[in-house]
């Protein structure tokens, strides 16, 4: 059940990846979307639908694999830099 559920909240911000990718592609092509009143700004919202899509999904990969410690080194928490000093 619990990946069913993880694929779930994955899905959604994979779909916005990919509307983010087709709103900048028509962009490219001049086609105007109806929601928009510009070309910028539906490559603006795209681009930002892009980016949010993909850092969500790799940040959650990133953390997954943190917490099996299937990570390098460098990419480690580093506990005592996350505490406060006395």
């Amino acid at each position: 059940m619990m990946r069913i559920l993880a694929l779930l909240i994955l899905l959604i911000p994979g779909v916005l990846a990919g509307y983010g990718i087709k709103l900048m592609r028509d962009m490219v092509f001049g086609i105007l979307q109806p929601p928009f009143t510009s070309l910028f700004i539906q490559f603006s919202i795209g681009f930002l639908f892009f980016v949010g899509g993909l850092g969500f999904v790799a940040g959650f990969i990133l953390h997954r694999d943190r917490k099996r410690q299937k990570v390098q080194s460098r990419f480690q928490k580093n506990e005592k830099a996350s505490l406060p000093k006395k």
